[in-house]
């Protein structure tokens, strides 16, 4: 699959009501054709969301006659630890408001925050890649990287700098071999995944979660997964939308990091991108200067602000989920003690909380 041509959209009529509920296909069908939607704004995520963490959620979609002008899913927690609030969209990186004018766009905002309201909720998250709304608060901590990728694969390697060449080259003699493929490859994926981050210190999600993903779009996603004498030692979730593939959850183990699997899979997800036409791949978020990043970037991948846009209730403060926050610190600590097996069970129960 790779990119295909966006039709022209029609010319704004005016705004008529707001909705919820619209016919799936209607849904992915603005979608397709809308240049700023991004995959997290199809019909199937509510089928996902609801599967796999019990969580409500809706699409406003905005309406101008029979035609849609405008999408905004929300996705609504009830949680002990952190209350109640609203995200657009959580555990994936990109989502918010979708629309034909600004207009739209501010008429899809009121009606978020009078639905949350009606929840009760004490903030509304939108995750955007552009400012869209000035008299929001606004979290700029966060980037997407993104690599222009080269018309082949040849071209490709030749873009890359000697230590990642060898790299590879070097994982390729330690008798490293991948595969790519769908739900056949969630088991290994997800092994590597949960040793991951227990080691990360951080609560894994559940399997269930990757596989309502697969089983909602088959068309749209891959796993990838590097292997040494029968073991998983890497893996990878990868999805697309129009002309851009992204990598949300990558994950090697660390103790075969002497053999460079990760950049094998790095590589092998370019290879996969470029024979599938894809223009853009996308290394997912990172904090700016961090290690992340810089293994991002010692691909060539660049820097794209991220916006996270927040209508806050009377009272109410930005949240803060960061691992740096201190008191997270020792809960990080406790959980890298942890047996994998472990994680596996009480992780799920932590994240569903955490978007």
């Amino acid at each position: 699959m790779g990119v295909t041509a966006v039709a022209e959209r029609p010319a704004a009529v005016p705004l008529t009501d707001i909705r919820t509920g619209i016919p799936a296909a209607i849904q992915d069908a603005y979608v397709a054709e809308h240049p700023d939607a991004t995959m997290y704004h199809l019909s199937g995520w509510s089928e996902v969301i609801g599967n796999a963490f019990g969580h409500r959620m809706i699409t406003l979609a905005a309406m101008a006659g029979e035609r849609v002008a405008g999408l905004l899913p929300l996705v609504f927690f009830d949680t002990p630890l952190f209350g109640r609030f609203s995200v657009s969209m959580p555990f994936l990186n990109y989502g918010g408001v979708v629309a034909d004018t600004p207009e739209v766009e501010r008429a899809l905002l009121s009606a978020g925050i009078q639905a949350a309201r009606e929840a009760r909720a004490s903030y509304v998250e939108l995750r955007h890649t552009r400012r869209r709304f000035d008299d929001l608060a606004v979290q700029t901590h966060k980037v997407s990287m993104l690599l222009p990728l080269r018309p082949s694969a040849e071209a490709q390697w030749t873009a890359l700098d000697r230590k990642l060449r060898n790299q590879i080259r070097k994982a390729e003699k330690s008798g490293l071999t991948v595969q790519a493929g769908g739900a056949e490859l969630l088991d290994p994926f997800y092994g590597v995944l949960a040793e991951n981050m227990r080691d990360l210190g951080s609560p894994v999600q559940s399997r269930r979660f990757f596989e309502e993903i697969l089983k909602a779009f088959p068309d749209r996603s891959r796993l990838l997964s590097v292997w040494l004498e029968g073991r998983p030692v890497a893996a990878s979730f990868v999805l697309w939308h129009g002309g851009r593939i992204e990598v949300p959850w990558a994950s090697s183990l660390r103790r075969y990091n002497p053999l460079c699997p990760n950049v094998l899979l790095y590589w092998e997800m370019l290879k996969f991108a470029i024979g599938r036409g894809f223009s853009t791949f996308d290394f997912g978020r990172s904090t700016p200067l961090e290690g992340t990043y810089q293994f991002k970037a010692q691909w060539g991948a660049q820097p794209e602000q991220l916006f996270w846009e927040y209508w806050l209730a009377d009272g109410a403060r930005l949240p803060d989920r960061s691992p740096k926050n201190e008191k997270f610190s020792r809960a990080i600590t406790m959980w890298q003690r942890l047996p994998v097996v472990v994680t596996r069970v009480l992780g799920p129960v932590i994240v569903r909380n955490i978007p």
